[in-house]
């Protein structure tokens, strides 16, 4: 079947997390993705679990992509690469800006061979500000954004998300940007520049603790599992230990009071509507849990599900992995690599009717299509050999 984005060519120069996934889901709608990389590869490629050039971190966020090997440092490195920008539909780099300026290889020198390009670069702060110079890491951007300030449970030390989600945030609105930027060039045939931040990704996903901060002039604080703006919508323990509970409207609660047998917290009047209940959430969780870690979470769950409240299991990645509804939901996918053999990876959250995506691919060794790539670009066979005898490609 077809793919949405079939024909859409592009060169991903980016490495580690948040450039490679952007480039990973526009692989997965269908693009031919170049993965262009250092003759010693990316730096993922040694994580945990590597076999040689290959590790499970590189598969799971480049799967489906063609690899190059190019040294960007030499003239003919980067001169390959221009060559193969100007006949590009998007280009993605992650580099600390500046860097590929000093390469001749920004989107300002690159535009005039390519009007129809867009170019994305994925940076930790942006590039304008103060500290756009600044290099960007996933634990310093979600400190940097206040994601760790809100994060843990109060008055404890300060702790990071449990995932990357500076880095993938950033490489999700970078894809963002880059699918609206094609629908403005199927419009009018113009490129254009797509810049994205790992901050201002922190930032942009603070929609409920900006609100707080805007509307009422307070300073938001880590809250463990509870929610800002509802209570009670946070892990309960029971006897055997926690479920979650999201019993976040009125007509919620007051099926909650009445299956704890509690019917007068319906009209308690620290309860009675969910802005007095999240001022008295603690309280409020104190009561639920003298009640729910009498019997095992099993019983709870059953009984929750039964009234219609939202609940669920704290699934470890264990059970996430063997989850009924992730497996039904293709969310776990096999694929063979031609190194590390067969191997299970992720598969795409998007779904899509007409034009399915194809994430069960393996990522590319390295430098494994450079003759297939460099040939399509007009190079020949001995052109490649002299290229690759002197270091420039790999």
């Amino acid at each position: 079947m077809a793919c949405a984005l079939d024909g859409i060519r592009v060169l991903d120069v980016t490495q580690v997390m948040a450039g490679p996934f952007a480039s990973m889901v526009l692989c997965d709608m269908g693009a031919d993705v170049i993965k262009v990389e250092s003759p010693s590869g990316d730096s993922s490629r040694r994580m945990a679990g590597s076999v040689g050039d290959d590790s499970p971190a590189f598969n799971a966020v480049n799967r489906g992509k063609r690899g190059l090997g190019l040294d960007l440092k030499t003239d003919r490195g980067s001169e390959i690469l221009r060559r193969l920008a100007s006949s590009a539909d998007i280009f993605i780099e992650n580099y600390r800006p500046g860097v590929m300026k000093k390469l001749g290889l920004d989107y300002a020198t690159l535009k005039p061979g390519n009007p129809g390009l867009i170019y994305a670069s994925i940076s930790g702060y942006g590039q304008t500000g103060p500290l756009a110079n600044r290099g960007g890491f996933d634990l310093v951007a979600q400190g940097v954004s206040g994601l760790m300030s809100v994060t843990g449970e109060s008055k404890r030390p300060p702790v990071k998300v449990g995932i990357p989600v500076t880095d993938l945030g950033a490489g999700l609105f970078a894809v963002c940007g880059i699918l609206g930027a094609l629908h403005h060039r199927d419009k009018t045939g113009e490129g254009q520049f797509v810049d994205s931040a790992l901050v201002d990704a922190g930032v942009a996903l603070s929609v409920w603790e900006a609100t707080q901060y805007f509307s009422r002039g307070e300073i938001p604080q880590a809250l463990g599992s509870a929610h800002r703006m509802s209570a009670p919508y946070q892990a309960i323990r029971c006897a055997d230990g926690y479920i979650t509970l999201g019993a976040a409207n009125d007509r919620l609660f007051e099926r909650l009071a009445d299956l704890l047998e509690h019917p007068e917290w319906k009209r308690d009047e620290r309860f009675v509507t969910d802005s007095q209940r999240v001022q008295n959430r603690e309280v409020l969780a104190a009561e639920i849990e003298e009640v729910t870690l009498e019997k095992t979470r099993s019983y709870w769950l059953e009984q929750l599900v039964g009234q219609d409240i939202p609940c669920g299991p704290i699934n470890n990645y264990g059970e996430v992995m063997n989850e009924p509804q992730v497996r039904a939901r293709e969310m776990v996918v096999e694929t063979t690599h031609p190194t590390m053999g067969s191997m299970s990876t992720l598969g795409s959250p998007i779904k899509l009717s007409e034009t399915p995506l194809t994430p069960g691919r393996p990522a590319p060794m390295l430098g494994q299509h450079t003759d297939v790539i460099l040939a399509e670009c007009g190079y020949k066979s001995d052109e490649i050999d002299r290229l690759r005898k002197d270091g420039v490609v790999r």
